[in-house]
């Protein structure tokens, strides 16, 4: 087993950076699970997680974005400190980073009411879009894309140390939550990009709390 590189007195510091990063993907999910099933008229199966930003409650989601990506740039810290040497030592934080800046932009630039929701909302998408909700639509798909490239960087990294294990877990998120995203079906998309999001957090929690021990 891997073990970070951290000198004694930043061990402390950098283990609740671990624990923080453990911890924010099963918060980001039961918020917004709590919100799916409670929030009237929101459908998973026709609106997609960012439309729980708008409205009179908006605000928990916004807040939910933020905290769990604020946690997951503490991750990005910790590995910073943890992994000194190796494949993927360098790529592997910045892109964990660049994943939680993303979702921290998700939720600062929040996105228009559309396909009915808030209730009162127009059906469909809108044609002109405000610059904030344009930032927001940027947001989610780099951040998306930059953890499936960090599942593939340390799927490379493990490979590499013959940790089969977490080689063909990390291999599997990135395939399985690629595959949820690109799947050719308007119907189920946002329950595809629920599925993409709960493997992604998963991978992350694991990984956190690899490190965190």
């Amino acid at each position: 087993m891997e073990r970070p590189v951290i000198p004694d007195r930043h061990l402390p510091a950098t283990r609740r950076l671990f624990v923080g990063g453990a911890a924010a993907g099963p918060l980001f999910v039961a918020v917004a699970l709590g919100q799916v099933l409670t929030v009237d008229g929101f459908d998973l199966g026709r609106h997609p997680l960012s439309l729980l930003s708008v409205g009179d409650h908006g605000w928990i989601q916004i807040a939910n974005f933020v905290v769990a990506g604020v946690l997951t740039l503490g991750l990005a810290v910790g590995l910073g400190r943890g992994l000194r040497d190796g494949r993927g030592h360098r790529w592997g934080p910045i892109l964990i980073g660049v994943y939680g800046a993303g979702l921290v932009a998700g939720g600062v630039f929040v996105a228009d009411p559309a396909l009915g929701f808030p209730p009162g909302a127009p059906d469909g998408i809108p044609t002109d879009i405000s610059w904030h909700a344009a930032v927001h639509n940027i947001a989610p798909v780099v951040a998306f894309n930059a953890v499936i490239v960090a599942c593939i960087v340390f799927a490379v990294r493990f490979a590499v140390r013959r940790e089969r294990g977490w080689a063909v877990y990390s291999a599997a998120t990135a395939a399985g939550a690629l595959v949820c995203a690109v799947w050719p079906s308007q119907d189920t998309v946002s329950w595809r990009l629920g599925i993409a999001v709960t493997l992604a957090f998963a991978w992350q929690t694991a990984l956190a709390l690899r490190f965190a021990r």
